[in-house]
């Protein structure tokens, strides 16, 4: 007798326990990690700098009995930041509400996209700010030739004729001759830091010692720096429709920078970053996510706000490395 098909036993139908979503790993996003943060009350506002040169002048003199001492003092400037809002939503149908299965949270889900989407929009305008030429007081570049010049450096892509260490450690020294500040944060592009990990000077440095995989904390003690942050995030160009475009936001570049550890009164830091509070409905938070209905297009939309200004600080704290490694192919 004919026995029935096994694809007739059963009517396919979504599982209620996993769905597929190709998810950033916001977790890798470094906009909110290299320079620090200030929650502000105002959208804008002023802030106060004090001219580098007036702190470090030999002015003491030796006092003579019963004579004043010698006056000296500095001088306030002001700047200002103007936290921008950028905004985006999801509107859910009623119709798509109604015929959901119970396997999907529309509520929560439009929660996570927007907000995954805020975070990448901030990733890209970290990149845009700070990880680009024209915008710190000194830059120097990779060379893929044998011979460099003052502001060239052989490619760290050349395992045979590059000098990582030597390279950071000429520039820390300039820098700490010019601001009084050492470099304690590295900021490396995605292939910056995969070609570094391949590096032989540095794999031959600390296989020696250690069998682990060559990593950022490795690499933080090779530059004698605190901190290294590698560039991870990817965003796609395509147009909604057309074919996608996916990419990494930074590759060849590198930031040595000086950064307070927390921000403060009359302390030096390269950059902060000023986030405004008032996107959140009063509740102090940096990011504010509303949910409201839309009679007219029977539909309630999920929207979410940030607000914030990525701000150099002291440009002649911050040494920008362009092309420091030969471009990768896709």
């Amino acid at each position: 007798m004919p026995q029935p098909n096994v694809n007739a036993l059963h009517i396919s139908a979504p599982l209620t326990n996993v769905s597929v979503a190709y998810r950033a790993n916001t977790d890798e996003y470094i906009a909110t990690k290299v320079f620090p943060s200030i929650p502000v009350d105002h959208k804008t506002d002023l802030y106060w700098t004090v001219p580098k040169g007036d702190w470090f002048r030999d002015e003491a003199r030796v006092r003579a009995d019963a004579t004043e001492s010698v006056g000296s003092g500095y001088e306030l400037d002001q700047d200002t930041f103007n936290c921008r809002v950028e905004a985006i939503h999801k509107d859910i149908g009623a119709q798509a509400r109604a015929n959901a299965d119970s396997s999907f949270n529309l509520d929560s889900s439009a929660t996570e996209f927007v907000t995954d989407r805020l975070l990448l929009r901030r990733e890209v305008q970290f990149t845009r700010d700070f990880l680009q030429t024209g915008v710190w007081g000194h830059e120097v570049g990779g060379d893929a030739q044998g011979s460099v010049g003052a502001d060239e450096f052989v490619q760290w892509s050349d395992y045979d004729a590059s000098t990582p260490v030597k390279d950071i450690k000429k520039l820390k020294r300039r820098m700490k001759a010019t601001t009084g500040m050492t470099p304690n944060t590295l900021v490396l592009g995605y292939d910056v830091y995969d070609s570094l990990t391949e590096h032989p000077a540095i794999l031959d440095k600390f296989n020696r010692v250690s069998s682990d995989l060559v990593d950022e904390a490795i690499l933080a003690k090779y530059f004698g720096v605190d901190r290294i942050f590698v560039s991870n995030a990817i965003v796609n160009t395509g147009k909604e429709g057309n074919a996608d475009e996916f990419g990494f936001l930074t590759g060849d570049v590198a930031l040595l920078a000086y950064v307070a550890p927390s921000p403060g009164l009359l302390t030096p830091s390269a950059g902060y970053t000023f986030e405004w509070k008032g996107v959140s409905g009063s509740i102090g938070s940096t990011i504010g996510i509303s949910k409201f209905p839309l009679p007219a297009i029977k539909a309630d939309r999920v929207e979410g706000e940030i607000a914030y200004d990525n701000k150099v600080v002291a440009a002649d704290l911050g040494i920008f490395l362009n092309s420091v490694i030969e471009p990768v192919a896709a």
